[in-house]
């Protein structure tokens, strides 16, 4: 291939891409209990959600190569129905809801698709997905009635038309499709389904469905592979709590698949226990939370950390498929026929208490930011380049890691904060393994761990026991390409070397060819510390074989140093920061009502008519170039209006509420910021960087920065 991608090495992209290119039959993608297997090749993917109908079309390609160049080596994406059927038999594919041109934006850039066809899908999308005029039709949704099974066939009819040629078979990159989402009923209904779609003319090499909850009756053994979920934090949880539910448990090794954790607002409890026979598939996910969305009761802040240690976890305990949700951020797309609810509210596609197939949690209008490695104007946040790395490692390492099988050497069954031994997990096969830590549970303070040694695959190591760091979170090497062990991070290997990541506060000690090697000291890219083996700092493994914007990363004398790519210069950028005007005081300060799911009401249109109005000044300049704005402020929720309309929203977590400025109308004459105040004992889940030590609302401060 002549195209740039991020591996210089055989890629499981590549092995795509040769599909592609010589029509590999349906036989050359198999699965077995391990993992996915390409042209006889095993692989272990990084799949990103992104949801295509939440991103402006002319941004697509963009957003796809950050993705690539992030890792990801798969994309999944939902099919909202009521996305492009929102009106009964009037089919809407164009512009941002246009299907087909996704798929063939990743066929172009060679980047598999798993279509999530619903449909049901949920997504935090009104009525989960499923158009507000199904609801007259007097049926049961998500059943094998005959009427809902009628408008689905309908529905998977209009998705083949979109698909039709850029199924794998085809040379297109539509590699698998999913039933439903978060499905409990019986597995009778998901064959349906799938029975469905093969009549239509879908013709896939595998199939799937979420692996939670547990069905009433199964679905028979390979006719879909069961994938599964954890984050870090929960915005459907009704406690106002911090660390509210058991997400704890993610950041422990452990056996056990699923999460029971997940949806809980509508699932209930949920039995930590594998379901019977999913053993005999491999371990894959699709819900690893790479960010979590707030709701308006409920707005958690999610650290790098929480997403690098999940994923740590994940792979240690015997994953061999990443599955992220959400990689991407977006933003809803505006009704198509917007009508108005009783309240003179416009109707939005965004989950709500009120809608009458109703949804658990009330979630923003517009934006569906999740704080995702790449965010809703997609803006590389510090997560991205973190779990690059680790990426990097599955890609390279794919045939070695994926029939290796996990170990719990520590308790899988943890209490919040237990901090009474290090975390750890072993993969191994014969006499080769991988050493998982993870000195990291998300908003505890785990303490450093003295004395310790590994006695794993017949190697004890290191030579003198080592204090394991607090937020340590590393992957160490036994037995692997020549390298008998090494308390350093293994991360790629191109080109005969082998990079290794040193881990901030434990010492690197690499055992190699006969000889012990102590306390080695990171020399970067441009000097091995012995023959083929380079050791990085953590910020170059980060950005290993990256180009950004026109900046390589260069190592010289041991230290990173940005330099201008001869192809395109980088232009420093002058601080920009609008001026402002609050031209309207808040009216009386709204009532906060309970809804039908017993959590807070987000406001209404009409409740943002009396909020406090500053008026916002663009220079010309401003406005030219990706620029994306900040704001800084403190309030209960703020909304952002074009000239009168509705362009984005954000519930008050800390962070500051963003806007991409070239996606504004180009003829844009006033912008306006609407901002509700805080008011006392808010029934709210507010995080620790929330500012709610008193009433009212504030600018803060407005930037603008060079995406």
């Amino acid at each position: 291939m002549k195209t740039k991608t991020l591996f210089a090495a055989m890629s499981f992209l590549t092995i795509c891409s040769m599909a592609v290119q010589a029509q590999i039959p349906q036989q050359s993608i198999r699965w077995d209990k391990h993992s996915l297997i390409f042209d006889g090749k095993r692989v272990v993917p990084v799949m990103g959600e992104v949801h295509y109908s939440r991103i402006p079309q002319n941004e697509w390609r963009e957003e796809v190569r950050k993705m690539k160049e992030g890792g990801v080596t798969m994309i999944a994406a939902y099919v909202f129905w009521n996305h492009v059927e929102e009106v009964e038999g009037v089919f809407n594919w164009s512009g941002q809801r246009n299907l087909r041109g996704f798929l063939e934006i990743c066929k172009q850039e060679e980047m598999p698709v798993v279509l999530r066809l619903g449909p049901f899908c949920h997504g935090e999308v009104r009525n989960g997905g499923i158009p507000d005029w199904m609801f007259t039709k007097g049926c049961k949704m998500r059943e094998e009635n005959t009427t809902f099974l009628k408008y689905t066939s309908e529905l998977y009819r209009q998705i083949y038309s979109q698909v039709q040629g850029l199924q794998w078979k085809d040379g297109g990159p539509v590699v698998a499709a999913q039933f439903d989402n978060e499905y409990r009923g019986r597995g009778s209904y998901l064959m349906a389904l799938k029975k469905i779609v093969q009549q239509i003319g879908f013709d896939l090499p595998f199939y799937t469905r979420t692996g939670w909850p547990e069905l009433k009756t199964p679905v028979p053994f390979g006719e879909m592979v069961p994938l599964y979920g954890d984050y870090a934090d929960g915005f459907w949880e009704r406690s106002l709590k911090e660390t509210a539910g058991n997400y704890y448990k993610a950041f422990n090794f452990k056996a056990f698949r699923s999460s029971t954790a997940i949806a809980t607002e509508q699932l209930g409890k949920q039995e930590a226990k594998i379901n019977k026979g999913d053993e005999a598939y491999p371990y894959f996910t699709c819900e690893l939370g790479g960010g979590m969305m707030t709701s308006y009761h409920r707005r958690p802040y999610i650290y790098p950390e929480d997403a690098y240690s999940l994923a740590i976890v994940k792979l240690g305990s015997g994953s061999n498929l990443l599955g992220y949700y959400m990689y991407h951020g977006g933003t809803n797309p505006t009704a198509m026929m917007p009508g108005n609810l009783d309240d003179g509210s416009a109707v939005y596609l965004n989950e709500n208490q009120r809608t009458q197939a109703t949804n658990y949690n009330d979630m923003p209008v517009k934006t569906y930011d999740f704080q995702a490695p790449l965010g809703e104007f997609g803006q590389k946040n510090p997560h991205y380049f973190m779990l690059r790395k680790l990426h990097l490692f599955m890609h390279d390492y794919a045939e070695v890691l994926a029939p290796m099988e996990s170990s719990f050497p520590c308790s899988q069954d943890i209490e919040k904060g237990d901090d009474s031994h290090l975390r750890w997990s072993l993969r191994s096969k014969d006499k080769s393994g991988f050493v998982f830590i993870n000195n990291y549970e998300r908003l505890q303070q785990l303490s450093a761990k003295k004395n310790v040694q590994f006695d794993v695959c017949g190697m004890k190591f290191p030579q003198r026991p080592m204090t394991v760091p607090a937020g340590a979170m590393c992957i160490f090497p036994v037995n692997i390409d020549g390298i008998r062990y090494a308390t350093a991070q293994l991360i790629a290997k191109r080109d005969g070397k082998i990079y290794l990541e040193q881990i901030k506060g434990i010492p690197t000690e690499i055992a190699v060819d006969g000889k012990v090697l102590k306390n080695v000291k990171a020399k970067g890219i441009a000097k091995p510390v012995y023959k083929n083996i380079y050791l990085v700092d953590s910020k170059t493994a980060e950005h290993l074989f990256l180009q950004k914007e026109g900046i390589s990363v260069e190592q010289k004398n041991g230290s990173v140093k940005s330099q201008t790519s001869k192809s395109k210069k980088m232009v420093p950028m002058m601080s920009l920061a609008p001026s402002f005007k609050k031209i309207k005081e808040a009216e009386s300060v709204r009532k906060i009502t309970m809804a039908v799911q017993k959590v807070a009401e987000e406001p209404s249109d009409a409740d943002f008519k009396k909020a406090a109005v500053y008026q916002l000044h663009l220079s010309p300049e401003m406005l030219q170039g990706r620029k994306l704005l900040q704001i800084q402020y403190r309030g209960d929720c703020a909304r952002l209006y074009a000239d009168g309309k509705l362009v984005a929203d954000n519930f008050y977590n800390g962070r500051p509420f963003l806007m991409g400025l070239w996606r504004l109308p180009a003829d844009c004459q006033k912008l306006e910021l609407r901002i509700l105040p805080l008011q006392k004992d808010m029934p709210v889940y507010f995080p620790r960087e929330a500012d709610v030590t008193k009433e009212g609302e504030e600018i803060v401060k407005l930037e603008i920065t060079q995406q």
